[in-house]
């Protein structure tokens, strides 16, 4: 073949398919959305009632825009997990739902029909509609879905989280994400659904800042061979949450090594003199019956040594606090349920402490009492 006529045709080839693309181009749809994001914000459950089984986190909206050169079939239709009939999944433990109104087609204002499938007739219709999980949506006149060359509705989300799933110990982030296409799945568009939660929080709080000072103590007012017992202190306690929760109490000995005695967990060290001899130990405990919290006219302890798996038999007896377990409250009498939901507790801690024999301490400089321990909230 000669090469000019190769040339030739290899010009009217190239010119065909840049025709064609143009053409393509012209023809077709365009789906746009106001937002693509659409973030709930922060929930705290200070601002939730808790005897309500969902949280309301809100509700957000925005506009669908569907924008063709010719008239075409204006349905639309979203892919996302069902939660259930009526609402699509956000995570695992939470929903939302969708609803349409508004709807425009070429500048005149129609209402809207629910489609169970592509090419079907629209199940019920109007000017505000729910868009259910499966189901298109598409503008409407007489019973028929109408043809145009643009559409625009707005879409209203509500979503709601599981009252569970907001008892969080640590701040977390849900997303979630679904895909608005026309009827062909030429034309998509994703929609991002975000939310986050704070976890509750709850400030413990001693007075005097937890400090108890028994000022200057004489080495002879000391037993030489055997411990000597101070005078029993008392501190307020109170502990004040965003909204109520279940809680617990656990103690750290900042000293820990230094306790006199032996080994015992409800032991707290004094810390040691100038010849390495442990000072003494001190003990924190608790009475139910001195603490108030909330509207409960009464409240019982309640023990665990395993984290929360399990707890004792609610009690209103006198406790030491202990570093290997937690302590909690509840208002019902032999629950094993754990502690109660609280939002403002306050009572007394009692704190006694027992000094090292005389002779077994070094009394040649002045001793310090430096106990030191951290009490814990223990969110469960």
């Amino acid at each position: 073949m000669p090469l000019a006529t190769w040339l030739r045709r290899l010009s009217v080839a190239i010119a065909i398919s840049g025709l064609a693309g143009h053409a393509y181009a012209q023809d077709a749809c365009q789906l746009s959305l106001s937002e693509t994001l659409l973030d709930f914000g922060q929930m705290n459950r200070g601002t939730q009632n808790d005897s309500a089984p969902l949280r309301l986190l809100g509700e957000r909206r925005l506009r669908i825009s569907f924008n063709c050169p010719q008239p075409a079939d204006l349905s639309l239709f979203y892919r996302a997990l069902a939660a259930n009939t009526q609402r699509l999944q956000f995570t695992g433990q939470g929903s939302y739902e969708m609803e349409v109104s508004d709807g425009v087609v070429d500048g005149k204002s129609v209402d809207l029909g629910l489609l169970p499938a592509n090419d079907q007739a629209p199940v019920t219709s109007g000017a505000v509609l729910q868009w259910l999980p499966g189901h298109g949506i598409a503008p409407v006149q007489g019973g028929s879905v109408l043809m145009g060359k643009s559409l625009s509705m707005q879409l209203k989300i509500t979503a709601w989280a599981d009252a569970a799933a907001t008892h969080l110990k640590d701040a977390a982030t849900w997303e979630t994400s679904g895909t608005l296409h026309g009827p062909r799945s030429d034309r998509t568009r994703d929609l991002v659904l975000r939310a986050h939660f704070a976890p509750v929080a709850c400030a413990p709080q001693l007075s005097n800042a937890g400090l108890v000072d028994y000022g200057t103590l004489l080495a002879k007012d000391l037993n030489v061979t055997t411990e000597t017992p101070l005078p029993s202190r008392t501190l307020q306690l109170s502990v004040s949450c965003d909204a109520a929760t279940r809680f617990a109490l656990k103690m750290h000995d900042n000293r820990h090594g230094s306790a006199t005695g032996g080994t015992d967990e409800t032991a707290y060290g004094l810390d040691v003199d100038n010849s390495q001899n442990k000072i003494g130990r001190y003990y924190m405990s608790i009475d139910p019956t001195e603490f108030t919290a909330d509207a409960f006219t009464a409240l019982y302890r309640t023990d665990s040594t395993s984290g929360g798996a399990a707890w004792s038999n609610a009690n209103s007896r006198q406790i030491a606090m202990a570093t290997r377990s937690v302590m909690g409250f509840t208002d019902t009498a032999g629950s094993t349920l754990g502690p109660v939901a609280i939002q403002n507790l306050a009572g007394m801690v009692h704190v006694r402490v027992y000094l090292a024999p005389a002779q077994s301490l070094d009394l040649r400089n002045v001793v310090h009492l430096n106990g030191s321990g951290t009490l814990e909230i223990i969110y469960l």
